[in-house]
């Protein structure tokens, strides 16, 4: 039996902000699932006080201890359950995970994440699960495949540990002032240059260094992060350890985002039997106050409102593409100068226009039940889930060509009455074509029997993480 430990910092539904929690809460199973009796998979994670009651009543404590860091000595004590036939366990330290608020973006990431990672690694032989395979997701689970490299490989217990690292978003490096290598990090200076990068601590760097395999989150991504474009200035250390990178792309819950089965929205649905996605439109322009109307298209935008999300692109177009018979919806929150223009817009198209600026997930489930159309122009996007879930839920995306984007939405057409295809796409990186394909997309839907066809196909697409967990497993056995 092979065991296989995720270590990441969150994971639905305990605690998550994106995508990388919608991995670890649903890749495990999936793989434990694709593998059966032959994979042992478990996960660990911080302890963040956002996990709810529910869950720590269910919880079990395994382990007590400290562990050193630097020059502290420091409390830890692991937590378990089970979740979907996987067991997690939780890194239980309230000085660093018992906060208020957000889980990233504190004065003390760095000595967090170190904390992290030496604890889970420190715990495992008194866990009884030294893992085959350390499977470590992006830079706040670096460190503990630097520190077993660094600080473990001496210990018998944990020799025979490969290590898989996976960046989900190549922006966030864990970059830091070589300073604190020692006193937060705990690792002597004669690592400085395994360590460093353009002149600063980088954490993502010395794992892809010290990894047995690199992933990303999709292929095409896995191409593009070799290109000064994408990689955030680390293309150097990739095209140098690119033969052992490798792209799978992420898929989606399916039970976690249903249409059929789903609590939150109005009226339940599915690809065979869509008519009842009119009604999910129907509850939303009347929580919203706009006009009840099915004959006009829904188009939606659920984004964290920043430029790299294409919102450079969609602002010079809205006033435009808002002066034809259409509705837009748009949740998120971002950059100031987006969220004013946000508001801007509704102000000018009171009948036609809501701008809500916050992040729910429960809303945004009713968006994706209730809209038409859905908009992710990414300038870049490692994977994207955001255009998966639209399509589960029966929505016509527009996106740009570029990382999981390009690898999950292939641009209609028909020939001979065939159709082919699952959205409307674009190359150039162009307000232009944004306003185009999306024009196109809304021409089509207009075409009541073209757009019962494609919305069928679009939901029958296959998102789902089966097909993707084979893939893991097979990168696992490549290790060995």
């Amino acid at each position: 039996m092979r065991r296989i430990l995720f270590i990441g910092a969150e994971a639905l539904p305990f605690a998550a902000t994106g995508g990388l929690g919608d991995v670890l809460g649903s890749l495990p199973a999936e793989i434990q699932q694709a593998g059966g009796e032959n994979v042992d998979v478990r996960v660990i994670m911080p302890l963040y006080k956002a996990v709810s009651d529910s869950f720590r009543a269910q919880m079990t404590t395994i382990y007590e201890s400290t562990v050193r860091l630097g020059w502290r000595q420091i409390y830890v004590g692991i937590r378990a359950l089970k979740y979907k036939g996987v067991t997690y366990y939780f890194v239980d330290n309230e000085q660093y995970f018992g906060r208020d608020g957000k889980l990233y973006g504190h004065f003390d990431d760095a000595e967090r994440y170190a904390y992290f990672c030496e604890a889970a690694l420190s715990c495992l032989p008194y866990i009884d699960f030294v893992p085959d395979v350390l499977h470590a997701h992006d830079w706040q689970a670096a460190l503990a495949i630097i520190y077993l490299k660094l600080k473990y490989k001496g210990d018998w217990r944990y020799g025979r540990v490969k290590t898989v690292f996976t960046i989900h978003n190549i922006e966030y490096q864990g970059k830091y002032d070589p300073y604190i290598l020692g006193n937060i990090f705990g690792i002597d200076e004669k690592h400085l240059g395994l360590m460093t990068y353009d002149n600063c601590i980088n954490l993502m760097k010395a794992a892809i260094e010290c990894c047995d395999m690199v992933s990303t989150v999709s292929p095409t991504y896995a191409s593009e992060i070799k290109d000064p474009t994408f990689s955030h200035g680390l293309h150097h250390q990739l095209i140098k350890e690119q033969n052992k990178l490798r792209g799978i792309l992420n898929g989606i819950d399916y039970d976690l985002y249903n249409p059929e089965t789903d609590p939150v929205i109005t009226a339940k649905y599915s690809a065979k039997a869509p008519a009842k996605k009119a009604a999910n439109k129907k509850a939303l322009q009347q929580e919203l106050a706009l006009p009840v109307r099915d004959d006009v298209p829904m188009v939606a935008l659920i984004s964290r409102l920043v430029s790299h999300k294409g919102l450079d692109l969609f602002t010079p177009i809205a006033d435009k593409l808002l002066e034809d018979d259409i509705q837009l919806v748009v949740l998120g929150m971002g950059d100031q100068n987006y969220e004013d223009f946000m508001h801007g817009l509704e102000e000018r198209h009171r009948d036609k226009v809501r701008s809500l600026i916050l992040y729910n997930r429960d809303t945004s489930k009713k968006i994706y039940a209730a809209c038409d159309i859905f908009l992710m122009p990414s300038k870049s996007e490692p994977c994207g889930l955001s255009q998966m879930i639209a399509s589960r839920y029966g929505a016509i995306p527009v996106v740009r060509e570029t990382g999981g984007l390009y690898d999950s939405i292939k641009p209609y057409y028909e020939v001979d009455g065939e159709m082919f295809g699952n959205g409307f796409t674009f190359a150039n990186y162009s307000a232009d074509e944004l306003f185009e394909r999306t024009n196109a997309a809304i021409s089509l839907w207009r075409d009541k029997a073209t757009r019962r066809k494609l919305v069928m196909k679009i939901m029958k697409t296959d998102f789902s993480w089966g097909a993707s967990a084979e893939k893991y497993l097979q990168m696992y056995d490549e290790l060995f």
